[in-house]
């Protein structure tokens, strides 16, 4: 079973992501029976009501472009969120995050999927993420251990309301 990082633990990852491969619509795509999957938002848009009778708990992720809003009125099914990171240099998941827990008020798991490496973890935890799915070719360990890179945070963030001199001095 796959491996993730939640919750600055390494745990087993019961998630399917699924993707659509060429010639697959949204309307056509195989849904694992039984499963707990992470659908595209596209599945998601095509086939919400399939997807929410089957009796398992819902996940959706997001790819880079695709913002919260398009999720904004169905959050309360989602039991996860993913955001894709299709590269390392690409940060538009760090705002559709803060956006999901600052804007939308989503409190179920947020998680990073795609090219997710351990420079990145520390600064997605400070915009909402809280479960990594670290890249496959490189070691979950080291990753963990990213998030002691850096003991104190100075300015306000999702993972820290209060900035660290008003933490301090209250």
């Amino acid at each position: 079973m796959p491996k993730i990082i939640k919750n600055d633990r390494i745990v087993n990852d019961a998630w399917q992501v699924l993707k659509l491969a060429e010639g697959e619509t949204p309307a056509s795509v195989a849904l694992p029976s039984g499963a707990e999957v992470l659908v595209p938002l596209s599945v998601w848009q095509a086939r919400r009501e399939e997807i929410l009778a089957r009796g398992v708990p819902a996940g959706v992720w997001l790819d880079a472009g695709e913002g919260p809003e398009a999720i904004a009125a169905d959050l309360d099914h989602f039991a996860v969120i993913a955001v894709n990171f299709p590269k390392f240099a690409d940060g538009r998941g760090y705002s559709t995050a803060r956006l999901l827990r600052e804007r939308y008020g989503y409190v179920g798991e947020v998680r990073a999927i795609g090219d997710v490496l351990r420079d990145q973890l520390f600064f997605m935890r400070r915009v909402g993420f809280d479960a990594y799915a670290v890249r496959a070719d490189k070691d979950i360990e080291e990753a963990l251990a990213g998030f002691g890179d850096f003991p104190e945070a100075y300015q306000a963030a999702a993972d820290q309301p209060l900035p660290l001199f008003r933490r301090r001095s209250a």
